[in-house]
């Protein structure tokens, strides 16, 4: 990561209760690729790209009756200028592998059904649907990277992805081929009542 980027501090003041509030703007802040560095306190790249996820945060703290403060900040040293690309590059890089591992999980899912010759259109509608959560997520990741982060991360993300809808296409196939058997058996036999 560029260690000349600008960074923003975001420091919320929240009552203590009731913490729903307090739970939105952590949520809201963590969807947005925020690293906490401190209780409250939450660090951004400064980029127009993190602007209105900002908003969000403040509108937030605002109906919770709470504030948020945004400070532009600058490194006084290089220890402090690496500090907060660091954090933020693990925090992408996390985010990453996690969502490779469940891609995983999803392909492993798929080889147990197959295993089980479990051929339904059921089953296949409940992995289009994990198949749909993942699309989802990877699309939450996108708007967090920033810069040259974590990009070998990202694309073995992508990768896994791609293979990940392979997947669901291979047993998508056989779940219609199965089905096709089943429904020309059931004319067979209804043929074969009738003479």
């Amino acid at each position: 990561m560029n260690d000349d980027n600008q960074w923003l501090i975001l420091i919320s003041r929240m009552p203590a209760e009731p913490s729903r509030h307090r739970v939105a703007v952590w949520r809201e802040l963590r969807k947005a690729g925020a690293v906490p560095i401190s209780s409250g306190a939450w660090a951004l790249p400064q980029d127009p790209k993190f602007d209105p996820a900002i908003a969000r945060v403040a509108h937030l703290c605002e109906k919770g009756g709470g504030a948020l403060a945004v400070l532009a900040t600058q490194p006084r040293d290089v220890t402090s200028g690496v500090m907060l690309p660091e954090l933020f590059e693990a925090a992408r890089r996390d985010e990453w592998k996690e969502f490779i591992a469940d891609c995983g999980k999803f392909q492993g899912e798929i080889d147990r059904e197959i295993a089980k010759q479990k051929f339904t259109f059921g089953e296949l509608e409940e992995e289009e649907q994990s198949l749909g959560r993942l699309q989802r997520w990877i699309l939450e990741l996108d708007k967090r990277q920033f810069a040259d982060i974590a990009t070998s991360e990202a694309s073995a993300a992508r990768d896994a992805l791609e293979r990940s809808i392979a997947s669901l296409n291979h047993y998508a196939g056989l779940v219609y081929d199965a089905m096709r058997v089943s429904s020309d058996s059931m004319a067979e036999s209804a043929e074969a009542a009738e003479a």
